[in-house]
């Protein structure tokens, strides 16, 4: 049975992190910025913890030996 490859784009956007949650960018910060709040602006930088659907996605499909 061969092995599953890590997708690399999914191996370039997250990172897991050492208690198994998945680390990304923030949603929402590609365009249009001057309609957003100051407040969104501040909160969205770096990275931010995805969502339990998000993880197992990530995990299970495009990251499967990062655990």
């Amino acid at each position: 049975m061969p092995k599953m490859k890590t997708k690399s784009s999914a191996k370039k956007r997250f990172k897991v992190t050492a208690t198994g949650k998945v680390m990304g960018g923030q949603a929402g910060k590609r365009h249009g910025m001057i309609k957003r709040h100051k407040k969104f602006i501040r909160d969205a930088r770096g990275t931010t913890v995805l969502s339990e659907p998000d993880q197992k996605t990530i995990k299970a499909h495009f990251m499967p030996y990062a655990r």
